[in-house]
């Protein structure tokens, strides 16, 4: 008797990714989806009464409305993450002391991390955001100038990775998705294009 394999990762859809984040390419590909990345520029302003999730979902929304449909069959996927600390939102460092501020500020501290994702196709749109909560341990200058001279910090919310070095020596617990505070929340992904 022959074995059926069911492959969960193939759909009847063409995926797009419209980002240029190459941690979210991972996630996607690691999922087993075959994809095409097709980046969006879009500027990231946003309506300065936005808070907390309600920014990420914006501009994720944002970013969908920003590419152009080549094909019917397309499913896009854009996607926004920010830091979320004691009220006030982290995107990503413009500079080296932007930088510098953002991690002295979330040093010692509890912090939200919210990435929203907007799934699109001509027909049918599912937008949806995780939370997670990040633990830094309280980190010394010398730590901090070591991981901004020598990591790329320029291209991520809050100036830091979860998945790189200062995430490995400074965070102390996470409480929520892991892949959320690295740019996706792939379980969630995968589960709305199961149903999409």
């Amino acid at each position: 008797m022959s074995e059926i394999k069911a492959n969960y990762c193939q759909f009847p859809f063409k995926i797009i990714l419209a980002s240029g984040s190459p941690r979210r390419k991972e996630l996607l590909k690691n999922l087993g989806l075959t994809f095409e990345v097709k980046a969006t520029q879009v500027d990231e302003e946003f309506p300065l009464e936005l808070t907390a999730e309600k920014i990420p979902l914006y501009l994720a929304e944002k970013k969908a409305k920003a590419y152009k449909f080549e094909r019917n069959d397309e499913v896009v996927i854009t996607s926004d993450t920010i830091v979320w600390l004691d009220g006030n939102v982290m995107n990503k460092p413009l500079d080296y002391n932007e930088a510098k501020n953002m991690l002295i500020k979330l040093s010692g501290k509890k912090h939200q991390v919210y990435t929203a994702v907007c799934i699109n196709s001509k027909l049918k749109k599912i937008l949806f955001y995780d939370k997670t909560d990040v633990y830094f341990k309280s980190l010394s200058l010398g730590e901090i100038d070591y991981y901004i001279n020598n990591f790329p910090v320029y291209d991520k919310a809050g100036s830091y990775g979860v998945q790189d070095w200062l995430g490995l020596i400074g965070i102390e617990k996470i409480e929520g998705c892991f892949y959320n505070v690295m740019g996706l929340p792939i379980k969630k992904v995968y589960e709305h294009l199961i149903n999409f």
